[in-house]
């Protein structure tokens, strides 16, 4: 067993090297498409995100816009949550950057009752966005699809299973 792990092992180090010296070679790094100087680099706001209602600051790079978002739902007694990640402008439409964005988000995705108690569901998701981006606000749109965790009560019983779940969400930012 020992000698059939090493081969293994030698191999998947072999292919590991040569896959990198390949990817030095190869321009794989996404194009930088957000070049407009006229757009504010951080921004503030507020939103809504399923029953999040939250607070997010949003970063304006050349690669896209990478946010944070931290809030309280609405629903039960307004347990705490947040998300985090990050857009990149897959698609723009207009003279400003306007446009489709595709992305990445984990974080809390939604609360349930556990235990005469509610409780925050953590997960991530990919999601496509519709983004109005100019030099005061930042406006987007946006549905996802994500799962999140399985969720159990003290005898362990599971009261939310782990499925595939959509995500709405709109945030309106202006900048610093």
């Amino acid at each position: 067993m020992e000698k059939i792990m090493k081969k293994i092992y030698s191999f998947f180090a072999l292919f590991t090297l040569s896959s990198m010296a390949f990817a030095n070679t190869y321009d794989f790094m996404p194009e930088a498409k957000l070049e407009n100087k006229d757009v504010a680099k951080w921004n503030v706001g507020l939103g809504i995100t399923q029953k999040l209602g939250h607070l997010n600051v949003e970063w304006i790079n050349p690669y896209g816009i990478a946010y944070v978002k931290g809030g309280a739902y609405v629903n039960g007694d307004h347990a705490i949550g947040g998300q985090a990640g990050f857009r990149y402008p897959y698609y723009l439409t207009g003279t400003q950057e306007n446009g489709y964005y595709i992305g990445f988000y984990a974080g809390s995705l939604d609360s349930h009752r556990v235990n005469d108690d509610y409780k925050s569901r953590f997960g991530g998701g990919l999601d496509l966005a519709f983004v109005w981006l100019n030099k005061e606000r930042v406006s987007t749109v946006s549905v996802g699809i994500g799962a999140g965790e399985a969720l159990k009560d003290a005898s362990g019983v599971t009261v939310v299973e782990s499925k595939p779940q959509l995500q709405f969400s709109y945030t309106l930012s202006f900048g610093l």
